[in-house]
């Protein structure tokens, strides 16, 4: 779906046109999620994070948990970018990062606190150095999450030398040392926080791009099945106001 953000001129050199350019596209499909496995290989050989494989696919278990919605960004409906992306609560507890720093998280889940975790943020190589803003339009998705799931923070499980882009964008703080990763066997990975009811305004006020209507968080994370129970209802308050009529319309 086309974002419906207002995009912010001084973060993206090229003002709204790539705005205008780019879908949000739940992967699903057969044939999308072979793309996405794919252009996780590229990227990730790109980086030297991994060796080169036969199948030339990076993909694991945690892409069939009942509580993940993997998202592609497409740039005039070509691949481009992509972020997995679970919610984390008391019952939906899937994820690598709850597998590599679940004495930091379940702790805090068996309290009721509820956690936006992206993970394998990913972009084509060419694509990236051809669009400087697709970094920002990619990790918006887990904003737009946060203020949909009403979580209470925001996660980020990220390689050492990343920790300062998320500290820039989310002001994030690192809660862990450095730990080994599946996967990576050349890097290791902090988990990083950001307490979202204290943060989102500054982050609003600093990013215009992360705003997002209620119709474009409906559209992008509502479903049927297992999945749409996962999260905890949402109250309605001042930061959320469409709450009460998204509850109303639930509950006809």
């Amino acid at each position: 779906m086309k974002s419906g953000a207002e995009p912010h001129t001084a973060l993206l050199p090229r003002g709204a046109a790539l705005f205008d350019r780019i879908d949000y596209r739940l992967i699903e499909t057969p044939e999308d999620r072979d793309s996405l496995y794919l252009m996780r290989y590229r990227a990730y050989l790109h980086a030297g994070l991994i060796p080169p494989a036969e199948s030339q696919r990076v993909t694991d278990r945690f892409d069939d948990a009942p509580n993940v919605w993997n998202f592609g960004v497409y740039v005039d409906d070509e691949l481009c970018s992509a972020v997995r992306i679970h919610v984390l609560t008391s019952e939906w507890r899937m994820s690598y990062t709850t597998e590599v720093f679940g004495d930091a998280l379940h702790p805090r889940l068996d309290r009721g606190e509820v956690f936006v975790d992206p993970c394998r943020f990913v972009a084509e190589p060419e694509m990236q150095q051809r669009f400087p803003e697709l970094p920002y339009l990619t990790v918006r998705l887990p904003f737009v999450a946060c203020e949909h799931f009403n979580a209470d923070v925001g996660l980020s499980m990220v390689r050492v030398d990343h920790q300062a882009f998320y500290r820039r964008v989310f002001l994030s703080e690192t809660l862990t040392e450095p730990r080994g990763f599946p996967g990576w066997p050349t890097k290791k990975a902090v988990l990083m926080a950001s307490d979202f009811p204290r943060t989102r305004e500054r982050i609003l006020t600093r990013f215009p791009i992360m705003r997002s209507s209620a119709f474009e968080r409906r559209m992008l994370f509502e479903r049927s099945g297992a999945r749409q129970a996962a999260p905890r209802p949402v109250l309605a308050t001042s930061r959320n106001p469409d709450a009460a009529a998204t509850l109303i319309g639930s509950a006809r």
